[in-house]
């Protein structure tokens, strides 16, 4: 159970302010809300091994790029190599 006061400590971390009025609806509030967590702490399962944290991305493979040559070729400006482009600031 979470009392009015841990209520209104929440509050001053989270940094809202919450009226005399409004505390103990929000103790309320939060006291169903943990009571639902209650409820899933209850529920049995058993682990299976779809419940398993599997790598979906694919191996890293040396492929053909561009050269730089072709990389530069659509650049409006270059530079020494490099891609120039106008100062953003």
């Amino acid at each position: 159970m979470v009392s009015e006061e841990e209520v209104e400590g929440i509050a001053k971390l989270a940094d809202i302010s919450i009226d005399k009025d409004e505390l103990a609806g929000f103790t309320s509030q939060f006291n169903n809300i943990l009571g639902y967590f209650d409820i899933l702490d209850t529920v049995e399962y058993e682990e299976t091994k779809d419940d398993e944290i599997l790598n979906i991305l694919r191996e890293d493979e040396v492929m053909p790029s561009l050269s730089q040559a072709d990389a530069l070729s659509n650049a409006d400006e270059t530079e020494d190599g490099y891609i120039k482009s106008p100062k953003v600031m």
